[in-house]
């Protein structure tokens, strides 16, 4: 039994047309029309920036498109996967893990992050659950994956006092 969740590609789409209509906006009201003739001003430095915007966005979009990353959850491992390389973190390898918020992302929502800690690791790994398609089954699937392994603990803040 494996599930596969998609990476969205929701942002880079939305990005790339925003970038796209302000060049088309821009170009609409600096150039000008000249006897039933549009001609666009090619000396404005504005518009090579704008270029450079939509180019990047369009090149971002289309390598995200080409690498297409996956996570896939299985009985006894959760794999990360992309066309070029595979990442698999066996179940049994896990210390903790904690499914909650992110302190710093203020977004709505009651999960929106899924955190563990691989033994003999020492960074821990990130899943965004915002960032793959069916969040909801995700969450569900990470939740139960969780119940066999040991829970994360909430940091706790420390109280520095200065020696008087």
């Amino acid at each position: 039994m494996a599930s596969e969740f998609k990476y969205k590609l929701d942002f880079y789409y939305q990005q790339a047309i925003i970038y796209l209509l302000t060049l088309l906006l821009y170009a609409g009201i600096v150039g000008s029309f000249i006897e039933d003739e549009f001609t666009l001003v090619f000396k404005d430095p504005a518009l090579y920036i704008i270029i450079f915007f939509v180019l990047m966005s369009f090149v971002t979009l289309l390598l995200n498109k080409i690498r297409n990353r996956r996570l896939v959850l299985t009985s006894d491992a959760i794999v990360f996967e992309h066309k070029f390389a595979r990442r698999e973190v066996p179940l049994d390898e896990i210390e903790w893990i904690h499914i909650g918020r992110e302190r710093m992302v203020r977004t709505a929502g009651r999960f929106q992050v899924i955190v563990f800690k691989v033994k003999g690791r020492r960074r821990l790994y990130r899943i965004r659950v915002g960032r793959y398609e069916r969040e909801k089954e995700l969450i569900t699937e990470m939740e139960r994956i969780a119940e066999h392994l040991p829970k994360g603990e909430r940091r706790k803040f420390r109280v520095r006092r200065r020696n008087q």
